[in-house]
């Protein structure tokens, strides 16, 4: 048996600098995402009840729990994919109406998926691509987005950005059928980035992840953190200990525990719901 890692993580520099002309590093002044009260039903299964969370500005955001506690229902009512029972979502401390899929991207949220989702007959700079139709003034990569030359070159430019962005700019020209399993994270997270939110949800972005690629994902977390906020969804600890500025912990359909990485390691009701009763591994 173990207990939760101690948090132990030195920033890597980022190699970019400043990701982007015009996208200013974050200022600390107001919450950016307020859930309040939210509850799901499935049928007569109550998946969610009375769920609470914020997110502020330059701040990465853990949202852990067992198997089925509640944590991807949670990221699909946010994101739109599932429908809220109850309850109030507020950005930027105005109350608004739950998300649909389609809006998210002009509400400056965007969203990694467990499966990665890559196009195979694409290079990995077009799949990055492909997440900026934000930009586009009409719709896939040219005459598959239906591109200007002005358009392309600005997206590919930005594209190319978010790759560097998660350590990943020579892959720009591979075919994303060519690449290991570890390189198809990076560049989700790449194709997640490009549209430049100010709300990134991460969900289990470790998974599968070996230890020199946890370390790589460490460093990109963390050095996201000045451009936009992180809501992390993740089972592999070492990741939630090193990154994360307070954890929400979830079980059954409900936050048992908030605060901060100190407060929730210590939390006997984390330890006996979440880690068992004696803490041990996760």
């Amino acid at each position: 048996m173990r207990l939760l890692p101690e948090l132990r993580f030195e920033c890597l520099e980022s190699t970019t600098g400043n990701f982007r002309k015009g996208w200013s590093e974050v200022s600390k002044e107001a919450a950016l995402l307020s859930i309040e009260a939210l509850s799901v039903n499935f049928g007569g299964l109550k998946a969610l009840s009375n769920i609470y969370l914020d997110l502020n500005p330059g701040e990465v955001v853990g949202l852990i729990g067992p198997n089925g506690a509640g944590k991807t229902t949670a990221f699909n009512a946010i994101s739109g994919l599932v429908p809220a029972t109850s309850g109030k979502i507020s950005l930027d401390g105005k109350e608004h109406d739950w998300p649909k899929p389609f809006q998210l991207v002009d509400l400056g949220i965007a969203r990694t998926l467990q499966g990665v989702g890559l196009f195979p007959d694409l290079t990995v700079l077009e799949n990055v691509m492909v997440g900026a139709n934000k930009f586009a003034k009409s719709g896939l990569i040219r005459s598959a987005l239906g591109l200007s030359h002005k358009d392309e070159s600005q997206i590919e430019e930005r594209a190319q950005l978010a790759l560097e962005r998660v350590y990943a700019g020579e892959l720009a020209n591979r075919r994303a059928d060519t690449l290991s399993y570890p390189d198809t994270k990076r560049v989700a997270i790449a194709r997640a980035l490009v549209s430049e939110p100010r709300i990134l949800l991460l969900d289990e972005p470790a998974g599968g992840l070996g230890a020199a690629d946890i370390s790589w994902l460490n460093s990109v977390i963390s050095n996201l953190k000045s451009i936009c906020a992180i809501i992390l969804v993740e089972h592999h600890m070492d990741v939630v200990m090193s990154v994360c500025d307070r954890i929400y912990v979830l079980n059954f359909g409900e936050v048992i525990s908030s605060g901060s990485v100190a407060h929730v390691r210590n939390d006997p009701a984390v330890i006996a719901a979440y880690l068992g009763t004696h803490a041990g591994d996760v």
